[in-house]
């Protein structure tokens, strides 16, 4: 904290944040302070030279914020504003691999979300950080997750930034007035793992002033916890909150003074402290905590159980798709259950997902309906005046869709099955649009004669792209002649998956 420090003023923590206040005033700012040396509370440099004269940390702390008490929080996750990546998405990779929208990537694949109103955001996945996209997503959960979400794992299972430094933790996107953020939960004490080395020099430990590190683990533990900046974080990762670089200067010996006082926070009249320190150059003098702010009670933090996810955000209103599964029955349904989250249709022409029996896609035009497999890749003409989404942007699913009662059943032979409305002839997928061959035929089967793979429908890596098309994994083109397992002979040019 070696910048400007501004000071909280009793703000609550709204819905969806990491700890839950109530009956918090809100509307008194922040308060900005004179520069690194403000001189209020701890002095960095004083606690080292009082750890050099053999005081303990508990004697270096009362003397800097007199009155104070000692108490101890259980695991809590905070959430830090990385302010490098304000209005940029979040492009990430792990050397292990990651969890995004449900979904497991192997090493070698990175996420790139972008937030989108709501809480939700779009993903594409890419080989490494910009090679090929592999897939892409309309997602509610704007968050990407280690392989193993507990806390201290080794370096490999950590977040990376395309371009940029790793992070412990999870790593998320929000909007704030329409500008991206980037935020990283982390639990509290893999957070202090990258403040402390950054904020004082882990070699005091070599020079006699480990317990000045130690002072100074439980100053910046009780800081952040006190904390509540944004909607959407705690805390920020500069000096005008507390300097957090991530991973990158973590070291042996603040780590040790961070294991050491863990848990331990300084409290007024119960409630956390928001202890402020600088560098004062002269050794500081004992504050007044009663200029000080304060946070939550200690038994009023919302605690983390191992490997417990971070809070999600629950969608505003349920998609068109959902609301149609859940309509038709959902997994109790001949439709079956989901198989991966909701995808964005090339040409952005709509969304759909795929389950065991089906698909259903939603678009502006046609809602949404349940296809048959046998007849996903037809082509149907798309309503005159129908509103296409812009290319590039995600499309909005159509929450407010009124689907008609009635209709085919998922999986009714003839022509493709449709709920919620007649049958539609010849598919329901408009010009332009494809399922990735994944969803198109199911194993064994074969995508019948006369079916008519429309402009821009998806062929994989190694097969060949119709004119105009895009390229989608998970699929293949079969050579003339070839027959699948266990399928019939194949017309020229038709599709199947693999």
């Amino acid at each position: 904290m070696a910048g400007p420090v501004l000071l909280l003023s009793g703000v609550g923590l709204v819905a969806g944040a990491v700890v839950v206040l109530s009956a918090w005033p809100v509307d008194v700012p922040y308060r900005p302070l004179a520069g690194p040396g403000h001189g209020r509370g701890s002095s960095q440099l004083g606690a080292f030279e009082n750890a050099r004269a053999g005081w303990s940390a508990d004697r270096i702390l009362a003397q800097y914020y007199p009155g104070a008490t000692l108490g101890t929080v259980a695991p809590v996750p905070v959430r830090v504003r990385l302010a490098a990546r304000d209005g940029s998405s979040l492009d990430v990779f792990a050397a292990t691999g990651l969890r995004v929208a449900g979904r497991q990537l192997p090493p070698g694949q990175s996420a790139h979300l972008t937030p989108l109103p709501g809480g939700g955001a779009t993903v594409v996945v890419t080989v490494g950080c910009d090679g090929d996209v592999l897939w892409q997503a309309q997602t509610d959960d704007p968050w990407v997750q280690p392989i193993d979400p507990r806390p201290n794992r080794p370096v490999a299972e950590h977040l990376t930034l395309c371009g940029g430094p790793s992070y412990r933790g999870a790593l998320g996107v929000a909007l704030d007035d329409g500008a991206a953020r980037t935020i990283n939960q982390v639990d509290v004490e893999d957070y202090l793992l990258g403040v402390v080395p950054a904020e004082v020099q882990p070699n005091w430990a070599d020079k006699g002033a480990t317990e000045a590190l130690r002072a100074q683990a439980i100053a910046a533990r009780s800081y952040v916890l006190a904390e509540q900046r944004y909607p959407y974080a705690q805390t920020c990762d500069t000096t005008a909150c507390q300097s957090y670089p991530g991973t990158e200067r973590e070291d042996p010996r603040t780590a040790a003074a961070v294991a050491a006082t863990a848990g331990a926070v300084l409290l007024r009249e119960g409630r956390i402290l928001r202890t402020e320190y600088s560098a004062a150059p002269d050794g500081g003098a004992p504050a007044d905590i009663r200029t000080m702010d304060v946070g939550p009670a200690p038994e009023q933090l919302r605690t983390t159980a191992p490997g417990e996810q971070p809070p999600t955000r629950a969608a505003d209103t349920e998609s068109a798709i959902d609301a149609e599964y859940r309509r038709i029955g959902g997994a109790n349904s001949s439709l079956g259950t989901p198989i991966g989250p909701q995808m964005i249709l090339p040409q952005h022409a709509g969304t759909y997902r795929m389950y065991t029996n089906g698909v259903i896609i939603a678009t502006p035009t046609l809602g949404a309906q349940v296809v048959d497999y046998s007849r996903v890749l037809q082509v149907v003409p798309e309503a005159d005046g129908a509103q296409q989404v812009p290319s590039g942007a995600a499309p909005a699913l159509r929450p407010d869709v009124v689907l008609p009662g009635g209709g085919a059943q998922p999986g009714a032979p003839g022509d493709a099955a449709v709920s919620g409305g007649p049958a539609t002839p010849r598919g329901a997928i408009p010009p332009g649009s494809a399922i990735p061959p994944s969803s198109a035929t199911p194993p064994g089967s074969a995508t019948p004669p006369g079916s008519a793979i429309p402009p821009g429908s998806a062929t994989p890596p190694g097969g060949a792209t119709p004119p105009g098309g895009v390229t989608l994994p998970g699929s293949a083109t079969l050579p003339r002649s070839a027959t699948p397992p266990g399928g019939a002979p194949v017309p020229d040019g038709a599709a199947v998956a693999k």
